[in-house]
């Protein structure tokens, strides 16, 4: 036997196990990328939100001064 499966450790299994967390380490870095572009993205959305609702917001109160100027 050698002196590293005396120890406990095997050099096959620890490699494995070494290309295991590599492999899962780029996912990781995926992952990180993807959450940074959808939260980009939802910010986007935010900011359409809201010239959205000032549009709308201007534009009923176009119609309710027309509506006050109407009815007097």
């Amino acid at each position: 036997m050698s002196q590293e499966q005396q120890e406990g450790i095997d050099l096959v299994e620890y490699g494995v196990l070494w290309q295991k967390v590599q492999d899962m380490d780029k996912k990781v870095d995926k992952m990180e990328r993807n959450v940074e572009e959808l939260l980009a993205l939802a910010n986007k959305g935010k900011g359409g939100l809201w010239f959205g609702m000032s549009i709308v917001s201007g534009i009923s109160v176009l119609v309710g001064y027309v509506i006050s100027l109407w009815k007097h």
